[in-house]
């Protein structure tokens, strides 16, 4: 048995590593809190867990025993983890730099590229590191990036509810209608989610087209001539709180303004029906190539 007063991925992914050399015996690691993705990195290494809230796992091989109970996933006032988290738009644009970076990079090459305070930057790469989302030199310097986990992780604290303010709307001749109007419209926008995960990484025709604006939603809907509707809507309308979405949307070879595919995966993860299998399909496509990440 280990006790942790606090128990973080970097400290899973530590004792997953050292566990099997020390002894033979299972390992079960108390804490107060575990998070989801500290869980996550001890199940990777084989290890049990205990904490407070109910989140247990124990599995035994003699005598074969096997318990999991899920408790919180996160604890109320902060708890066991740091104050600071990747929600905002100065936290996702650092994130998006430590991304693209070539590595090794420094501290203040990064908040120089996010346009963020050094020591900002610094705390937030800490966060990262104490996730073991990244791998930290002896000056600072980012030296590894987990890119997919790092994504994932980011979508938990910046969810797709929290980007801004939406409106879901009718469109009656469908996404092929949509596509027509969107060619021809004078509103700046974006086209994120499912519809725009068809350009890179094709599973299935979207069912809810999700699409950023910069000017007001019921502005935007009008120019575009779309219905409101109060449930059973097929388009939906974000402002989002950061405007670079739309600013920096690139045209595809079907005349439609699509959002970056960073972007794309970020909103499919926390979408509803089966946009994080989407999602998946798009960090795929995403790893096997380098500047899919800028």
């Amino acid at each position: 048995m280990e006790a942790k007063g606090r128990m973080t991925p970097q400290t899973a992914v530590a004792l997953g590593q050292t566990a099997g050399r020390t002894s033979d015996a299972p390992l079960l690691v108390v804490s107060p809190f575990v998070s989801r993705s500290t869980r996550e990195r001890l199940r990777e290494g084989g290890l049990n867990w205990l904490d407070l809230t109910g989140n247990v796992r124990l599995v035994l091989q003699r005598p074969g025993l096997f318990i999991e109970t899920s408790g919180a996933d996160r604890l109320k006032g902060g708890g066991a983890r740091p104050a600071r988290s990747m929600k905002g738009p100065a936290a996702g644009r650092l994130v998006e730099s430590v991304l693209a970076a070539l590595l090794p990079v420094g501290v203040t090459e990064i908040a120089r590229r996010a346009n963020v305070d050094p020591g900002y930057a610094s705390r937030l790469l800490e966060l990262l590191r104490a996730e073991a989302l990244v791998e930290r030199g002896a000056r600072g310097e980012v030296t590894a990036v987990d890119k997919p986990r790092l994504v994932r992780r980011w979508a938990e604290d910046a969810p797709m509810a929290s980007r801004g303010k939406t409106l879901t709307l009718f469109e009656p001749r469908g996404t092929a209608g949509l596509k027509e109007r969107l060619k021809e419209t004078t509103v700046k926008y974006a086209v994120t989610g499912s519809l725009a995960a068809q350009q890179w990484a094709p599973i299935a025709p979207p069912r809810l087209v999700q699409i950023y604006v910069n000017d007001g939603l019921t502005e935007s809907a009008a120019a575009l001539g779309l219905r409101p509707v109060g449930s059973g809507g097929n388009v939906q309308l974000i402002r989002s709180r950061d405007p670079r979405i739309v600013e920096t949307a690139t045209a595809a070879g079907d005349g439609l303004m699509y959002a970056k595919p960073l972007q794309v995966v970020l909103d499919l993860l926390t979408s509803p029906g089966r946009a994080p299998s989407e999602a998946d399909e798009l960090l795929r496509w995403m790893d096997e190539r380098a500047d899919a990440w800028a």
